[in-house]
């Protein structure tokens, strides 16, 4: 499969050779980084010397591509305008495309491992750029593909053989568009700011970018339930000849699809004109510099001689919580290093930092969700209920998420350390590190979410506070106990492969799932405080068992589970 991509990218190879790029070089290095993809392992929560080759990747991403597909058939089956529903289609496309550049193929561009291997060689720097796009565009293209195939087929019944011919041609454009688009941004903000700032910009770029895609996946649905998509009027969407989306529709109007704005049918051209100015404008303005760049990354500024380097006083506000929190100095160790990592690491906060949103997003949308009540009664009737359960349980995702990839890091091999030091327990180091990110990350959010659940339904609901608190602190600690018991920061992050890890997963729900629905029956049905306080007394000591056999987490425990992982 990726021969038959590799010759695709290699089609307009007059063009590439037209942009100052070597094809011989080009073909080379594409044809050995997808022989890399290919050979990565599936393993997850292991380092990589015990994972398998993994020889058939790309036909298992494709698969789940296709399955995910499945759901862009929405707007297509839902909307009876074909210009409009491929406007919705593309339009999602779109944006997972964008997400997925923004989060994920960010690293790939500006990766510099390559760099000890490639820059040395007389390779120019539109070679290597275009070769990291390249890559790049195969690999997306090859989860749209199978991604887009359902909406293919559909089109193909629905309109016949000729939309089966057109279907690859806005598709491709597409992918052509985005990907400049993003990388092409991505390089003038590298050009105008420099490295080390465009590291820091780009990830809080990549955070907000995050959390408007996750409130667009929650408020898109109702799109498709408006009356104005099914019965289109053209007065209401002036608008839409500004979108490229539309652009991309309109290749339909080719093939004789009715358009519901007039006199816009030309702008089918623009679908086509601009991948190409951005692929022009990209190579042409802003490649020379790329090689440059990307060794300038990795440059770390050293301190000026004679100058101290002053740890600041958050660096002993985490120190003082250390000891506040840990008694023995494993457990401080394990405390200081995941305060530190967290911090720094750009990855884990770009995974960790959107997550804060998802509680208020899904209380407004709750909030909003019933169009033939207004706002006022909406309200009124949430704080008469015990609402403020479901805002208390949605706080856990937080910090499940900070936890989840806390083990994971690019530079895994570190933690030899961890194995030299004479550490008698190492569960006291993974204590350590959950106090970390529980007093970093859970509580403050929970505080936040505390004083606006005791202003709103008033101070009366203390009790289903504490309540709430210990049981989510057991579930946590259930699920590191069961399925996420690693030293922070040791495993290299993969795709997770492991069906006996995921069952382990999927059972530990049952527990924190039947604590929230026994704390909602004790309010809905009894609302008594001596059966609360009964319930808290009981997660309290279940959670205590549970800690200890964490935190007391032999070497023997260590290897059984590296040994089952």
């Amino acid at each position: 499969m990726n021969k038959l991509f590799l010759k695709l990218v290699l089609l307009p190879s007059g063009l590439w050779k037209g942009m100052g790029a070597d094809i011989p070089q080009l073909k080379a290095i594409l044809e050995a980084k997808l022989k890399v993809d290919d050979r990565k392992p599936l393993s997850f929560g292991r380092p990589q010397r015990q994972s398998k080759p993994r020889k058939y990747g790309s036909f298992m991403s494709m698969f789940i591509s296709f399955c995910m597909g499945l759901l862009y058939l929405l707007p297509l089956s839902l909307i009876p305008d074909r210009i409009i529903s491929l406007t919705l289609f593309f339009s999602m496309n779109i944006v997972m495309l964008s997400f997925m550049l923004i989060t994920d193929f960010s690293t790939v561009m500006f990766d510099t491992k390559d760099k000890f291997v490639i820059l040395p060689r007389p390779v120019n720097d539109k070679t290597i750029f275009l070769s990291r796009t390249l890559h790049i565009f195969i690999y997306l293209f090859r989860i749209i593909l199978p991604m887009a195939l359902p909406a293919w087929i559909f089109l193909g019944i629905a309109d016949g053989a000729l939309s089966v011919l057109l279907f690859p041609i806005p598709l491709l454009l597409m992918v052509f568009l985005v990907l400049f688009l993003v990388i092409g941004a991505y390089m003038l903000i590298l050009r105008i700011a420099g490295a080390e700032k465009f590291k820091d910009i780009i990830n809080y770029f990549q955070i907000g970018f995050t959390v408007l895609i996750f409130m667009f996946s929650y408020f898109t649905p109702r799109v498709f339930e408006s009356q104005l998509f099914r019965l289109p009027d053209p007065a209401n969407f002036g608008w839409m000849k500004f979108v490229p989306s539309y652009w991309l529709a309109l290749c339909w109007s080719w093939i004789g699809s009715p358009v519901i704005l007039p006199h816009t049918q030309w702008m089918s051209v623009l679908a086509i004109i601009l991948p190409i100015v951005f692929v022009w404008f990209t190579a042409k303005f802003l490649a020379p510099s790329f090689a440059k760049s990307i060794g300038a990354m990795d440059v770390v500024e050293a301190a000026p001689q004679g100058k101290k380097v002053r740890s600041g006083k958050a660096g002993s506000f985490y120190k003082k919580l250390s000891s506040l929190f840990n008694k023995d100095g494993a457990s401080q160790a394990g405390f200081n290093m995941a305060w530190v990592q967290t911090g720094r690491s750009r990855t884990f906060k770009m995974r960790v930092y959107p997550m804060f949103a998802y509680a208020p997003v899904f209380f407004v949308y709750t909030l909003i969700s019933n169009r033939d009540v207004s706002l006022a009664d909406t309200w009124k009737n949430m704080v008469s209920k015990p609402y403020y359960l479901q805002l208390l349980y949605l706080s856990i995702i937080t910090v499940m998420q900070a936890l989840n990839y806390l083990s994971f890091t690019d530079q895994y091999k570190a933690a030899w350390v961890y194995y030299a030091a004479p550490l008698d327990k190492p569960g006291r180091v993974m204590a350590g590190a959950f106090k970390a990110v529980w007093i970093k990350y859970f509580m403050p959010f929970f505080t936040i979410i505390t004083i606006f659940i005791l202003w709103a339904w008033g101070l009366n609901v203390w009790m289903d506070v504490l309540l709430a608190m210990v049981n989510m602190l057991l579930f946590s600690v259930i699920m590191m106990r069961i399925s996420l018991r690693n030293f922070p920061f040791s495993i290299m992050e993969q795709m997770n492969n492991s069906l006996n890890r995921v069952l382990k997963t999927l059972s530990t729900l049952l527990i924190p799932g039947l604590l929230g629905v026994a704390h909602y029956l004790t309010v809905a049905a009894y609302n008594m405080l001596w059966l609360k306080i009964l319930f808290f007394a009981l997660s309290s000591i279940l959670l205590w068992l549970v800690w200890d056999s964490y935190s007391n987490t032999s070497w023997a425990a260590m290897r059984r589970l590296e040994e089952e992982a």
